[in-house]
């Protein structure tokens, strides 16, 4: 029967009890992680957040009403233990914080019992991942995912000081806004009040924090919850936290030193890692032409490196069709790799397939220097050599080829390095390399709708030196846009953004939005734009992204309390769900079955 509190007062959380002096009375509370009895004598491991501590329970130290209560505890109870502090009269466990002590029980309540739960409460469990996330408030009690989160509220609290001492206001802005689909689908809410009409959920605080700038707050900044009705992946989820902020009177370089500063920080603080500033800075076209990427890893080498020049009079098809089109040809060199088995490579060719390549030419070089290849025999001796040249091939080396247009070549290798790396054991968790991208395109053409698309969204600005070419030349126009990337996942990005009402309503035209359409989603910002606006630029973090990599964790539901599977369902409450039919009376709304 479970006990009250009254009366009693934790002294210490587990963990924190190696701060007590030694034979001092400690009262502690937590849940059951294992105990063991051994006749007269019963070991327990309480845990709570902070960690584990033995608890003896000594029917001569504590008497037989206590430990007859102690003989009751199964896994999973929550018990409050008073009793004295000791060191370990056993062996040490050097595994724990608190692995030189014990508490010798005096007095136990148990506040309340547990069934047996459905999987053992461990670190790194390896129980299916929707069983645990059915009874995500035990999987929660592991300890991995307890740390994660409160990395995740650590890197919280020193952003909002860091910002603040920065001269930023934290300011929150609307959840239930105008739907304004110019990118992911929105989330849409049945307004009661307005039958018919929809609010959306935000996809980010994008206008409002524009319209902050107009109103002249300077410096703005919010944790800020987001929504996108798009498919999942590991670092994607329906509703996630961006690190938002918008400057006004600034370019780029003032939005990028600041933001180096608050990474600086959070690494110190959170991880006692130093970053080294400047963080290094890419243009897209280097990053593209590089590493096939928009956003890099830079923990490893394996660069693309364009060959087209040499095989331009090669008699290999693919590679003479490709250029004929207008595409090129670039390769990899996996260095020490050629001894790669057919059946691995043949992997390699399926893998790159869904990156839309038609195929992979590889090359290896043999550790006597001879050439075993799927196209030597259409090479003449100096293309052949001149490939190994610009490979900086080495006996040993097995290097890749792919040819296509720019982009699948770009998208086929870059992720084909990455893959290799992984592969290779390259990719180490604690080996933290940023980089920002800068100067991305400002539109990029999409062959579904038949018209250019804004690559970040319609309110970044263009490069000044660029606008001249809008109308001769859009896909020519680089943007004032900038991403921040670590090991090869973009953890934010940002912009400049329009503040001139003449260049907005140009973009917005050709983007393909007429006036009347432009004016009906977003007339309340070009109304703003007649009344003083300042520059302003602004950046975004994905709070989930930044977590997981500071973590070392393989997705962002493992840095999310309560996550979403790929299907964007919650195992644990079954949401969504059906709703009674008079709350959908009361809205207007009629389901139809298809």
């Amino acid at each position: 029967m479970a006990e009250s509190m009254l009366g009693l007062k934790r002294s210490h959380r587990c963990a924190e009890v190696v701060n007590a002096p030694l034979e001092s009375e400690v009262t502690v509370m937590g849940w059951i992680q294992k105990n063991r009895n051994k006749g007269g004598i019963i070991f327990c491991d309480l845990r709570d957040r902070s960690g584990i501590l033995q608890i003896i329970f000594e029917e001569d130290e504590c008497g037989s009403e206590v430990f007859n209560k102690a003989m009751k505890l199964k896994q999973e109870f929550c018990i409050a233990v008073t009793g004295i502090l000791k060191k370990r009269s056993g062996a040490f466990n050097e595994s724990l914080k608190t692995g030189e002590l014990e508490v010798r029980a005096m007095g136990l309540r148990i506040l309340s019992e547990s069934e047996t739960p459905p999987f053992h409460i461990e670190e790194d469990s390896k129980t299916k991942e929707e069983l645990r996330l059915k009874y995500r408030f035990l999987d929660l009690r592991r300890p991995d995912l307890q740390r994660n989160l409160m990395v995740r509220s650590k890197v919280a609290t020193t952003t909002r000081n860091f910002l603040s001492e920065n001269g930023f206001l934290e300011i929150e802005t609307p959840t239930l806004i105008k739907s304004s689909p110019e990118g992911a689908r929105d989330y849409l809410v049945p307004s009661r009040v307005y039958p018919g009409s929809f609010y959306a959920l935000p996809q980010s605080p994008q206008l409002f924090k524009q319209l902050l700038m107009v109103s002249g707050y300077d410096r703005y900044f919010q944790l800020a919850r987001c929504y996108r009705d798009e498919d999942l992946r590991a670092d994607r989820q329906p509703e996630f936290t961006q690190i938002d902020m918008e400057l006004s009177f600034v370019d780029v370089d003032d939005v990028l030193d600041v933001n180096e500063r608050l990474l600086q920080r959070l690494f110190k603080d959170v991880l006692d890692i130093d970053i080294k500033l400047p963080i290094q800075r890419m243009t897209w076209q280097e990053a593209m032409d590089r590493f096939g990427s928009d956003k890099p890893d830079l923990r490893f080498g394996m660069e693309l490196k364009d060959v087209s020049d040499i095989v331009k009079d090669s008699e290999f098809a693919v590679f003479k069709n490709a250029l004929a089109n207008g595409g090129s040809v670039r390769g990899i060199n996996a260095s020490g790799q050629a001894s790669m088995p057919r059946k691995k490579i043949d992997a390699l060719v399926e893998f790159v397939k869904s990156y839309k390549a038609k195929g992979l030419a590889y090359m290896a070089v043999e550790t006597d220097g001879s050439i075993k290849s799927s196209f030597a025999k259409f090479m003449k001796e100096e293309e052949i050599e001149g490939l190994k040249k610009a490979l900086d091939a080495k006996p040993g080396d097995m290097l890749f080829f792919a040819a296509d247009s720019n982009k699948i070549v770009w998208d086929t290798l870059g992720a084909l390095r990455v893959e290799l790396a992984n592969q290779l054991g390259l990719l180490k968790k604690d080996d933290y390399r940023f980089l920002w991208v800068t100067q991305f395109p400002l539109l990029e053409w999409s062959d579904e709708e038949n018209r250019f698309k804004a690559m970040h969204h319609p309110f970044t600005a263009p490069m000044d030196e660029d606008w001249q070419y809008i109308d001769s030349d859009p896909g020519r126009v680089r943007a004032k846009a900038y991403d921040i990337v670590l090991n090869g996942t973009e953890i934010g990005g940002g912009s400049v953004r329009i503040h001139q009402a003449d260049i907005q309503s140009k973009m917005f035209e050709v983007l393909g939005l007429s006036k009347e359409v432009a004016d009906e989603r977003f007339g309340y910002l070009l109304e703003a734009f007649k009344y003083g606006v300042p520059p302003h630029a602004g950046l975004a973090y994905g709070l989930d992204r930044v977590v997981m990599l500071m973590v070392g964790a393989d997705s962002i539901r493992d840095v999310i309390a309560f996550p979403k599977v790929k299907d964007a369902s919650d195992l644990m409450t079954n949401a969504p769900d059906k709703v009674d039919d008079a709350q959908l009376k009361e809205l207007g709304i009629k389901i139809e079955e298809n």
